[in-house]
């Protein structure tokens, strides 16, 4: 089959930083305001991503809607996952963020052990998306434990926190394109830490003024994200401007 992720470029990112946003604010949105509760949130969102992933998985190429929808939902998931942890087991976000850290490490290690290749450019048959939507997940959970963690644990601050991730995907870009660093390694250091930088400014906009939020709230961030990401893909739909060639590895 087709490669079944896009291109990567500067709709990819943007598109992920505002669905890393969603995913922090629409979670607090249908915990908080709609009444689910951590629980009951975290069932309806969970089924909702199996069925989009299986959709996902049913189709030969790349659809941007299809993949898209998926990572909203997998990033709202992954933020409930580290949630769930945290409020109702009493995990400490220290603890998170070290099992997650290993969960994805563990993931790559055997995937380049099976497939030989971490490369999002090969992303062709079954078995390779299995690796790379378990990828994802714990790239989501670790985003968020790590995110909170600086951001609350250690009382950095939202912007603070949205500075100091932003500032270090910017190093690993420049380790990228000025000193070698290679693609792979620089693309997935570069996914990780886009969670908690989305996750921080999805907090700093929507939390109250006193917490150190602009008080916008999660209703309309993630109302306002939303429609952001549809109109990236609406676009990507009809230009195809992030199809990716077709590479076996």
């Amino acid at each position: 089959m087709l490669n079944k992720v896009p291109e990567v470029t500067v709709y990819f990112w943007l598109i992920k930083v505002l669905a890393t946003t969603v995913g922090e604010t629409a979670a607090d949105f249908l915990n908080e305001h709609v009444g689910l509760g951590l629980t009951g949130t975290s069932i309806v969102a969970g089924a909702l991503l199996a069925v989009v992933l299986a959709v996902q998985f049913a189709k030969r190429r790349y659809v941007p809607s299809v993949y898209w929808l998926a990572v909203v939902l997998i990033s709202i998931v992954g933020t409930l996952i580290t949630d769930n942890l945290t409020d109702n087991f009493g995990v400490s976000l220290i603890t998170t963020t070290i099992v997650f850290s290993a969960a994805l490490a563990a993931t790559f290690a055997v995937w380049y052990a099976v497939e030989r290749t971490l490369s999002i450019h090969t992303i062709v048959t079954t078995r390779r998306e299995a690796f790379y939507w378990l990828a994802i997940l714990f790239t989501f959970a670790l985003g968020t434990a790590a995110g909170d963690l600086i951001a609350e644990r250690f009382a950095l601050g939202y912007w603070q926190s949205a500075v100091l991730f932003g500032s270090v995907i910017a190093l690993v870009a420049l380790a990228h394109y000025r000193f070698g660093l290679d693609a792979v390694t620089a693309f997935w250091a570069a996914y990780v830490l886009t969670r908690p930088l989305g996750a921080s400014i999805g907090d700093f906009l929507s939390q109250p003024v006193p917490d150190g939020g602009l008080g916008v709230g999660t209703t309309t961030t993630t109302v306002l994200f939303l429609l952001a990401i549809v109109s990236f893909v609406a676009y990507l739909t009809v230009t195809r401007r992030d199809r990716t060639p077709v590479a076996m590895a």
